[in-house]
């Protein structure tokens, strides 16, 4: 298996060889506050099965563990790219959203399960459109 990936102006890429070790969904505070959402999806690969292109910059912060975890992001665009922690250094956790094709790939465990916010599941009755709608603020009535 082979999986590519950019940032959304395109300045970094990267291809990374092989299955992921895993894929793994993690609501803790600081991947709640990477994303803007509720959660994070990335996939582990060995650092030498991957291929960076383009300059990262770098965010480091402690862990509750007392680890040291990295998130690389794009300087330019601020796309999140990868992360590491200091307990797995010969890896890196790619996220999904940067990937060019994810749809082989399926969320195998989920980390910080406790500090999901109840806002990060969709309910069935969630008005849902295929794309973009030509809804506008004045209409009042996200079906208008």
């Amino acid at each position: 298996m082979k999986f590519s990936g950019k940032c959304l102006c395109g300045a970094i890429t990267y291809e990374a060889e092989g299955s992921p070790l895993v894929v793994a969904q993690c609501h803790c505070d600081e991947c709640r506050r990477l994303s803007g959402t509720g959660h994070t999806i990335g996939a582990m690969f060995p650092f030498t099965s991957v291929t960076l292109r383009g300059s990262v910059n770098t965010f480091k912060y402690r862990s509750a563990k007392g680890s040291e975890v990295t998130k690389a992001f794009c300087a330019t665009c601020g796309s999140p790219i990868y992360g590491t922690n200091s307990q797995t250094p010969d890896h890196l956790t790619l996220t999904l959203g940067s990937m060019d094709d994810a749809s082989d790939l399926k969320i195998e465990v989920v980390i910080f399960e406790r500090d999901k916010p109840h806002w990060d599941e969709l309910p069935e009755d969630v008005v849902s459109f295929k794309t973009q709608p030509d809804w506008k603020p004045e209409n009042q009535d996200i079906n208008s």
